[in-house]
Protein backbone atom coordinates (compact mmCIF):
# COMPACT_ATOMS: atom_id res chain seq x y z
CA UNK A 1 0.00 0.00 0.00
CA UNK A 2 1.46 3.61 -1.51
CA UNK A 3 0.48 7.16 -0.33
CA UNK A 4 2.49 9.94 -1.16
CA UNK A 5 3.92 12.76 1.22
CA UNK A 6 6.00 15.35 0.99
CA UNK A 7 8.90 15.36 3.86
CA UNK A 8 12.39 16.98 4.82
CA UNK A 9 14.92 14.76 4.98
CA UNK A 10 18.81 15.61 6.25
CA UNK A 11 21.66 13.85 4.15
CA UNK A 12 24.65 11.84 5.49
CA UNK A 13 26.65 15.19 4.33
CA UNK A 14 24.75 17.03 7.13
CA UNK A 15 24.74 14.97 10.22
CA UNK A 16 28.47 13.94 9.63
CA UNK A 17 29.00 17.83 9.79
CA UNK A 18 26.79 18.27 12.75
CA UNK A 19 28.39 15.15 14.16
CA UNK A 20 32.20 16.41 14.23
CA UNK A 21 31.59 20.18 14.32
CA UNK A 22 33.46 21.50 17.05
CA UNK A 23 31.84 23.12 19.91
CA UNK A 24 28.64 20.95 19.21
CA UNK A 25 26.82 20.25 22.76
CA UNK A 26 25.06 16.62 22.39
CA UNK A 27 21.72 17.21 23.24
CA UNK A 28 21.15 13.74 25.14
CA UNK A 29 23.02 10.42 25.80
CA UNK A 30 20.96 8.93 22.59
CA UNK A 31 21.95 11.74 20.11
CA UNK A 32 25.28 11.24 21.45
CA UNK A 33 25.04 7.17 20.60
CA UNK A 34 24.26 8.23 17.39
CA UNK A 35 26.70 10.50 16.47
CA UNK A 36 28.93 8.10 17.48
CA UNK A 37 27.30 5.36 14.92
CA UNK A 38 27.52 7.89 12.26
CA UNK A 39 31.13 8.44 12.82
CA UNK A 40 31.64 4.86 12.56
CA UNK A 41 29.97 4.19 9.49
CA UNK A 42 31.93 7.08 8.02
CA UNK A 43 35.27 6.06 8.99
CA UNK A 44 34.19 2.79 7.33
CA UNK A 45 32.82 4.86 4.06
CA UNK A 46 36.46 6.20 4.11
CA UNK A 47 38.11 2.98 4.38
CA UNK A 48 36.08 1.55 1.65
CA UNK A 49 36.67 4.51 -0.89
CA UNK A 50 40.38 4.22 -0.44
CA UNK A 51 41.46 1.07 0.23
CA UNK A 52 39.44 -0.58 -2.15
CA UNK A 53 40.74 -2.93 -4.99
CA UNK A 54 38.91 -0.77 -7.45
CA UNK A 55 37.91 2.65 -7.88
CA UNK A 56 34.24 2.69 -6.21
CA UNK A 57 31.64 5.74 -6.73
CA UNK A 58 31.17 7.49 -3.60
CA UNK A 59 27.14 8.07 -4.85
CA UNK A 60 26.64 4.07 -5.17
CA UNK A 61 28.41 3.46 -1.91
CA UNK A 62 25.99 6.02 -0.08
CA UNK A 63 22.80 4.50 -2.25
CA UNK A 64 23.80 1.14 -0.97
CA UNK A 65 24.27 2.11 2.25
CA UNK A 66 20.48 3.86 2.74
CA UNK A 67 19.18 0.52 0.70
CA UNK A 68 20.87 -1.46 3.04
CA UNK A 69 19.35 0.69 6.13
CA UNK A 70 15.94 0.28 4.91
CA UNK A 71 15.79 -2.93 3.74
CA UNK A 72 16.96 -4.61 7.47
CA UNK A 73 13.70 -3.39 8.75
CA UNK A 74 10.89 -4.58 6.61
CA UNK A 75 10.39 -6.27 3.02
CA UNK A 76 8.88 -3.25 1.73
CA UNK A 77 11.13 -0.09 2.64
CA UNK A 78 13.62 0.57 -0.15
CA UNK A 79 15.64 3.43 -1.34
CA UNK A 80 14.62 5.58 -5.06
CA UNK A 81 17.89 6.72 -7.17
CA UNK A 82 16.30 9.28 -9.68
CA UNK A 83 15.37 6.95 -12.00
CA UNK A 84 14.09 4.51 -9.74
CA UNK A 85 11.74 7.42 -8.34
CA UNK A 86 10.57 8.31 -11.74
CA UNK A 87 9.75 4.59 -12.79
CA UNK A 88 7.41 4.70 -9.30
CA UNK A 89 5.88 7.82 -10.80
CA UNK A 90 5.12 6.12 -14.25
CA UNK A 91 4.22 2.52 -12.60
CA UNK A 92 0.98 4.09 -10.12
CA UNK A 93 0.05 5.89 -13.29
CA UNK A 94 -0.92 2.68 -14.93
CA UNK A 95 2.06 2.29 -18.04
CA UNK A 96 5.46 1.36 -18.03
CA UNK A 97 7.15 -0.79 -20.35
CA UNK A 98 8.75 -4.46 -18.99
CA UNK A 99 7.15 -7.81 -17.94
CA UNK A 100 4.27 -6.87 -15.94
CA UNK A 101 4.84 -9.16 -12.62
CA UNK A 102 4.38 -7.85 -9.13
CA UNK A 103 7.80 -8.59 -7.32
CA UNK A 104 8.62 -8.95 -3.85
CA UNK A 105 12.19 -9.80 -2.41
CA UNK A 106 12.28 -13.13 -0.14
CA UNK A 107 15.39 -14.67 1.10
CA UNK A 108 17.58 -13.28 -1.91
CA UNK A 109 15.46 -14.62 -4.41
CA UNK A 110 12.96 -12.34 -6.38
CA UNK A 111 8.86 -13.66 -5.74
CA UNK A 112 6.06 -12.93 -7.91
CA UNK A 113 3.09 -11.73 -6.16
CA UNK A 114 1.33 -12.14 -9.21
CA UNK A 115 1.76 -11.70 -13.30
CA UNK A 116 -0.77 -8.55 -14.23
CA UNK A 117 -3.57 -9.94 -16.47
CA UNK A 118 -2.90 -9.30 -20.38
CA UNK A 119 0.59 -9.06 -20.39
CA UNK A 120 3.77 -10.77 -21.47
CA UNK A 121 5.01 -12.74 -17.96
CA UNK A 122 0.83 -13.60 -17.90
CA UNK A 123 1.29 -14.57 -21.33
CA UNK A 124 4.05 -16.82 -20.94
CA UNK A 125 2.58 -18.87 -17.63
CA UNK A 126 4.65 -17.06 -15.02
CA UNK A 127 2.95 -17.48 -11.73
CA UNK A 128 2.37 -16.33 -8.04
CA UNK A 129 4.10 -17.96 -5.98
CA UNK A 130 7.09 -18.47 -8.29
CA UNK A 131 10.76 -17.14 -7.29
CA UNK A 132 12.87 -15.79 -10.49
CA UNK A 133 16.43 -16.89 -9.61
CA UNK A 134 18.35 -15.71 -12.60
CA UNK A 135 17.98 -12.85 -14.97
CA UNK A 136 20.05 -13.67 -18.63
CA UNK A 137 21.78 -16.28 -16.86
CA UNK A 138 22.64 -13.92 -13.82
CA UNK A 139 22.11 -14.47 -10.48
CA UNK A 140 19.70 -12.32 -8.23
CA UNK A 141 21.34 -12.98 -5.42
CA UNK A 142 22.98 -9.60 -3.92
CA UNK A 143 20.68 -7.70 -6.03
CA UNK A 144 18.29 -5.15 -4.56
CA UNK A 145 14.62 -5.40 -4.99
CA UNK A 146 14.77 -2.11 -7.36
CA UNK A 147 17.47 -3.45 -9.37
CA UNK A 148 16.38 -6.76 -10.32
CA UNK A 149 13.03 -4.71 -11.60
CA UNK A 150 15.03 -2.36 -13.30
CA UNK A 151 16.90 -5.02 -14.99
CA UNK A 152 13.54 -6.97 -16.23
CA UNK A 153 12.71 -3.83 -17.32
CA UNK A 154 13.97 -2.34 -21.14
CA UNK A 155 13.52 -1.18 -24.66
CA UNK A 156 10.16 -2.59 -26.16
CA UNK A 157 10.84 -5.58 -28.09
CA UNK A 158 13.89 -6.94 -26.41
CA UNK A 159 13.64 -9.97 -24.98
CA UNK A 160 14.65 -11.48 -21.40
CA UNK A 161 15.45 -14.42 -20.05
CA UNK A 162 14.01 -15.56 -16.44
CA UNK A 163 15.15 -18.85 -14.41
CA UNK A 164 11.90 -19.77 -12.72
CA UNK A 165 12.02 -22.19 -9.58
CA UNK A 166 8.20 -23.36 -9.43
CA UNK A 167 7.16 -25.94 -6.18
CA UNK A 168 7.32 -29.35 -7.43
CA UNK A 169 9.16 -28.93 -10.76
CA UNK A 170 12.39 -28.79 -11.61
CA UNK A 171 14.71 -24.79 -12.27
CA UNK A 172 13.67 -23.92 -15.96
CA UNK A 173 14.01 -21.12 -18.12
CA UNK A 174 11.42 -18.62 -19.99
CA UNK A 175 12.10 -16.20 -22.47
CA UNK A 176 9.73 -13.28 -22.29
CA UNK A 177 9.96 -10.00 -24.94
CA UNK A 178 9.52 -7.02 -23.39
CA UNK A 179 6.59 -4.78 -23.81
CA UNK A 180 4.65 -1.44 -22.95
CA UNK A 181 2.68 -2.72 -19.78
CA UNK A 182 -0.38 -0.74 -20.05
CA UNK A 183 -2.27 -1.71 -17.22
CA UNK A 184 -6.36 -2.17 -17.79
CA UNK A 185 -7.28 -2.02 -14.24
CA UNK A 186 -10.93 -2.73 -14.64
CA UNK A 187 -12.34 -5.44 -16.80
CA UNK A 188 -16.05 -6.42 -16.82
CA UNK A 189 -18.80 -8.32 -18.22
CA UNK A 190 -22.16 -10.13 -17.87
CA UNK A 191 -22.01 -13.59 -16.53
CA UNK A 192 -25.30 -15.60 -16.97
CA UNK A 193 -26.91 -13.43 -18.03
CA UNK A 194 -27.91 -11.08 -15.34
CA UNK A 195 -24.64 -11.03 -12.56
CA UNK A 196 -21.64 -8.49 -13.27
CA UNK A 197 -18.51 -9.68 -13.21
CA UNK A 198 -15.83 -6.56 -12.46
CA UNK A 199 -12.31 -7.92 -12.17
CA UNK A 200 -9.74 -5.05 -10.66
CA UNK A 201 -5.92 -6.58 -11.35
CA UNK A 202 -4.59 -3.59 -9.38
CA UNK A 203 -5.41 -0.36 -7.48
CA UNK A 204 -3.94 2.68 -9.61
CA UNK A 205 -4.59 5.96 -10.91
CA UNK A 206 -6.65 4.32 -13.51
CA UNK A 207 -9.05 2.06 -11.17
CA UNK A 208 -11.84 4.25 -10.08
CA UNK A 209 -12.99 5.65 -12.95
CA UNK A 210 -12.56 2.27 -14.41
CA UNK A 211 -14.80 1.07 -11.48
CA UNK A 212 -18.03 3.66 -12.47
CA UNK A 213 -17.80 3.14 -16.21
CA UNK A 214 -18.21 -0.45 -15.18
CA UNK A 215 -20.85 -0.68 -13.06
CA UNK A 216 -22.53 2.05 -15.62
CA UNK A 217 -22.33 -0.33 -18.77
CA UNK A 218 -23.04 -3.06 -16.95
CA UNK A 219 -26.45 -1.92 -16.17
CA UNK A 220 -26.82 -0.84 -19.39
CA UNK A 221 -26.39 -4.19 -21.00
CA UNK A 222 -28.25 -6.08 -18.91
CA UNK A 223 -31.95 -5.68 -19.81
CA UNK A 224 -34.07 -7.04 -16.79
CA UNK A 225 -31.69 -5.79 -14.54
CA UNK A 226 -29.15 -7.05 -12.45
CA UNK A 227 -29.11 -9.41 -9.90
CA UNK A 228 -25.80 -8.79 -8.11
CA UNK A 229 -21.82 -7.93 -8.54
CA UNK A 230 -18.91 -10.52 -8.22
CA UNK A 231 -15.79 -8.37 -7.19
CA UNK A 232 -12.69 -10.12 -8.43
CA UNK A 233 -9.62 -9.12 -6.31
CA UNK A 234 -7.85 -12.68 -7.03
CA UNK A 235 -4.03 -12.06 -7.70
CA UNK A 236 -4.92 -8.07 -6.84
CA UNK A 237 -0.75 -7.08 -5.06
CA UNK A 238 -2.80 -3.96 -4.13
CA UNK A 239 -1.17 -0.27 -4.95
CA UNK A 240 -3.03 3.30 -4.01
CA UNK A 241 -4.62 3.91 -0.67
CA UNK A 242 -6.96 6.20 -2.31
CA UNK A 243 -8.04 4.03 -4.89
CA UNK A 244 -8.63 1.15 -2.50
CA UNK A 245 -10.96 3.44 -0.15
CA UNK A 246 -12.97 5.18 -3.36
CA UNK A 247 -13.41 1.29 -4.27
CA UNK A 248 -14.91 0.60 -0.80
CA UNK A 249 -16.80 3.67 -0.65
CA UNK A 250 -18.57 2.83 -3.80
CA UNK A 251 -20.31 -0.01 -2.47
CA UNK A 252 -20.99 1.24 1.26
CA UNK A 253 -23.66 3.86 2.00
CA UNK A 254 -22.06 5.17 5.09
CA UNK A 255 -19.04 4.25 7.80
CA UNK A 256 -15.74 3.49 8.61
CA UNK A 257 -13.42 2.20 5.41
CA UNK A 258 -10.27 1.48 7.14
CA UNK A 259 -8.00 3.14 9.75
CA UNK A 260 -4.27 3.82 9.53
CA UNK A 261 -1.98 3.69 12.78
CA UNK A 262 1.67 4.52 13.55
CA UNK A 263 4.32 5.03 16.08
CA UNK A 264 2.34 8.45 16.59
CA UNK A 265 -0.99 8.10 17.53
CA UNK A 266 -1.67 11.38 17.18
CA UNK A 267 -1.18 10.84 13.33
CA UNK A 268 -4.17 8.10 13.27
CA UNK A 269 -6.26 8.62 10.46
CA UNK A 270 -9.82 7.78 9.78
CA UNK A 271 -11.05 7.28 5.66
CA UNK A 272 -15.12 7.20 5.58
CA UNK A 273 -17.49 6.65 3.50
CA UNK A 274 -19.86 9.22 1.79
CA UNK A 275 -23.58 8.57 1.67
CA UNK A 276 -24.70 6.60 -1.83
CA UNK A 277 -23.84 3.17 -2.76
CA UNK A 278 -22.83 3.03 -6.53
CA UNK A 279 -24.01 -0.88 -6.50
CA UNK A 280 -27.97 0.22 -5.25
CA UNK A 281 -27.90 -2.73 -2.44
CA UNK A 282 -27.52 -5.10 -4.88
CA UNK A 283 -25.27 -8.22 -3.33
CA UNK A 284 -22.10 -8.56 -3.84
CA UNK A 285 -19.69 -10.98 -4.04
CA UNK A 286 -15.81 -11.03 -3.35
CA UNK A 287 -12.94 -13.40 -4.72
CA UNK A 288 -10.24 -13.58 -2.85
CA UNK A 289 -7.09 -15.48 -2.58
CA UNK A 290 -3.35 -15.66 -1.69
CA UNK A 291 -2.57 -13.62 -4.39
CA UNK A 292 -5.15 -10.92 -2.75
CA UNK A 293 -2.75 -7.64 -1.04
CA UNK A 294 -2.67 -4.79 0.49
CA UNK A 295 -5.17 -2.37 -1.25
CA UNK A 296 -6.73 -5.50 -1.98
CA UNK A 297 -7.60 -6.33 1.60
CA UNK A 298 -8.64 -3.04 2.58
CA UNK A 299 -11.84 -3.31 0.07
CA UNK A 300 -12.41 -7.02 1.12
CA UNK A 301 -12.08 -5.87 4.51
CA UNK A 302 -14.38 -3.46 4.37
CA UNK A 303 -17.25 -4.42 2.87
CA UNK A 304 -16.91 -7.42 4.50
CA UNK A 305 -17.44 -5.99 8.15
CA UNK A 306 -19.72 -3.75 7.27
CA UNK A 307 -21.40 -7.17 5.95
CA UNK A 308 -21.68 -5.58 2.86
CA UNK A 309 -20.05 -8.39 0.82
CA UNK A 310 -20.07 -12.36 1.25
CA UNK A 311 -15.51 -12.86 0.77
CA UNK A 312 -15.26 -16.41 -1.41
CA UNK A 313 -12.30 -17.92 -2.34
CA UNK A 314 -8.81 -18.74 0.63
CA UNK A 315 -7.13 -16.75 2.92
CA UNK A 316 -5.30 -13.39 1.46
CA UNK A 317 -1.68 -12.87 1.46
CA UNK A 318 -1.91 -10.18 4.88
CA UNK A 319 0.09 -7.06 4.12
CA UNK A 320 -1.51 -4.98 6.73
CA UNK A 321 1.41 -2.21 6.13
CA UNK A 322 1.39 1.50 4.64
CA UNK A 323 4.10 2.83 2.24
CA UNK A 324 5.12 6.21 2.37
CA UNK A 325 6.92 7.62 -0.69
CA UNK A 326 9.34 10.33 1.14
CA UNK A 327 11.17 13.04 -1.08
CA UNK A 328 14.74 13.30 0.28
CA UNK A 329 15.72 15.94 -2.50
CA UNK A 330 14.49 16.42 -6.03
CA UNK A 331 15.04 13.45 -7.57
CA UNK A 332 15.69 11.17 -5.31
CA UNK A 333 13.71 9.41 -2.35
CA UNK A 334 12.81 6.19 -0.11
CA UNK A 335 9.79 4.18 0.19
CA UNK A 336 9.30 3.66 4.06
CA UNK A 337 6.79 1.64 6.30
CA UNK A 338 5.17 4.28 8.43
CA UNK A 339 1.44 2.65 9.16
CA UNK A 340 -0.56 -0.38 9.57
CA UNK A 341 -4.16 -0.31 9.06
CA UNK A 342 -7.04 -1.60 10.41
CA UNK A 343 -10.71 -2.44 9.08
CA UNK A 344 -13.65 -0.82 10.73
CA UNK A 345 -13.86 -3.73 13.00
CA UNK A 346 -10.13 -2.81 14.38
CA UNK A 347 -8.55 -6.09 12.58
CA UNK A 348 -5.08 -5.98 11.61
CA UNK A 349 -4.67 -8.10 8.80
CA UNK A 350 -0.67 -7.90 9.17
CA UNK A 351 0.72 -10.99 8.48
CA UNK A 352 -2.35 -12.55 8.93
CA UNK A 353 -4.73 -11.68 6.33
CA UNK A 354 -8.23 -12.12 5.39
CA UNK A 355 -10.32 -15.25 5.81
CA UNK A 356 -13.37 -16.31 3.46
CA UNK A 357 -16.60 -16.17 4.71
CA UNK A 358 -17.15 -19.07 2.23
CA UNK A 359 -13.66 -21.32 1.83
CA UNK A 360 -13.52 -22.58 -2.08
CA UNK A 361 -10.36 -23.76 -3.00
CA UNK A 362 -9.72 -23.70 -6.59
CA UNK A 363 -9.57 -26.87 -8.87
CA UNK A 364 -7.15 -28.42 -10.08
CA UNK A 365 -7.35 -27.72 -13.76
CA UNK A 366 -6.99 -24.07 -12.94
CA UNK A 367 -4.75 -21.83 -14.38
CA UNK A 368 -4.55 -19.79 -11.30
CA UNK A 369 -1.87 -21.03 -9.39
CA UNK A 370 -3.16 -21.39 -5.37
CA UNK A 371 0.66 -22.35 -3.68
CA UNK A 372 0.81 -19.19 -2.92
CA UNK A 373 3.35 -17.86 0.48
CA UNK A 374 1.57 -14.82 2.56
CA UNK A 375 3.52 -11.81 4.05
CA UNK A 376 4.40 -14.04 7.67
CA UNK A 377 6.68 -15.78 5.58
CA UNK A 378 8.99 -12.97 4.26
CA UNK A 379 11.95 -12.40 5.81
CA UNK A 380 11.65 -9.27 8.17
CA UNK A 381 7.73 -8.82 8.33
CA UNK A 382 6.29 -7.01 10.97
CA UNK A 383 4.38 -9.12 13.38
CA UNK A 384 0.39 -8.86 13.88
CA UNK A 385 -0.49 -6.52 17.00
CA UNK A 386 -3.44 -9.06 17.13
CA UNK A 387 -3.72 -10.86 20.30
CA UNK A 388 -4.57 -14.38 19.38
CA UNK A 389 -7.82 -14.15 21.64
CA UNK A 390 -8.45 -10.94 20.01
CA UNK A 391 -9.66 5.63 -21.32
CA UNK A 392 -12.55 4.42 -23.19
CA UNK A 393 -11.92 1.50 -25.44
CA UNK A 394 -9.38 -0.16 -22.87
CA UNK A 395 -12.75 -0.37 -20.63
CA UNK A 396 -14.77 -1.80 -23.21
CA UNK A 397 -16.67 -5.18 -21.57
CA UNK A 398 -15.43 -8.60 -22.62
CA UNK A 399 -17.18 -11.08 -24.77
CA UNK A 400 -17.17 -14.98 -24.27
CA UNK A 401 -18.87 -16.86 -21.31
CA UNK A 402 -16.76 -18.30 -18.05
CA UNK A 403 -14.66 -21.34 -18.43
CA UNK A 404 -15.57 -23.67 -16.92
CA UNK A 405 -12.35 -24.42 -15.15
CA UNK A 406 -13.27 -20.86 -13.26
CA UNK A 407 -14.62 -22.96 -10.12
CA UNK A 408 -14.47 -20.11 -8.01
CA UNK A 409 -16.11 -17.72 -9.94
CA UNK A 410 -19.14 -20.17 -10.95
CA UNK A 411 -19.55 -20.75 -7.09
CA UNK A 412 -19.66 -16.74 -6.35
CA UNK A 413 -22.31 -16.37 -9.23
CA UNK A 414 -24.37 -19.18 -8.10
CA UNK A 415 -24.36 -17.71 -4.67
CA UNK A 416 -25.15 -14.10 -6.54
CA UNK A 417 -27.96 -15.83 -7.88
CA UNK A 418 -29.33 -17.55 -5.12
CA UNK A 419 -29.30 -14.53 -3.03
CA UNK A 420 -31.47 -13.21 -5.38
CA UNK A 421 -33.74 -15.44 -5.56
CA UNK A 422 -34.09 -15.99 -1.76
CA UNK A 423 -34.50 -11.77 -2.01
CA UNK A 424 -37.57 -12.44 -4.42
CA UNK A 425 -39.17 -15.41 -2.29
CA UNK A 426 -38.99 -13.31 0.61
CA UNK A 427 -40.51 -9.72 -1.08
CA UNK A 428 -43.57 -11.79 -2.16
CA UNK A 429 -44.30 -13.37 1.14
Amino acid sequence: MIINRRAMALGFGVMFGVGVASGFTVANADDQETYKSLELFSKAFEKVREDYVEDVSEKELIEAAIQGMLSSLDPHSSYFSAKEYEDLRTDTKGEFGGLGIEVTMENGWVKVVSPIDETPAYRAGIKAGDYITHLDGESVQGLSLDQAVERMRGLVGEDIKLTIAREGVDPFDVTITRDKIKIRSVRYRVEDGNVGYIRISRFNEQTQPGLDQAIKRLNEETENGLAGYVLDLRNNPGGLLDQAISVSDTFLEQGLIVSTRGRDRQNAQDFRASKGDSAKGLPVVILINGGSASASEIVAGALQDHRRAILVGTDTFGKGSVQTILPLNRTDAIKLTTQRYYTPNGRSIQAKGIQPDIVVEQARLEVLNNNFRSEADLRGALDSENAPAENTEEAEAETGETTPADYQLSRAVDLIKAISLYSGMTDTR
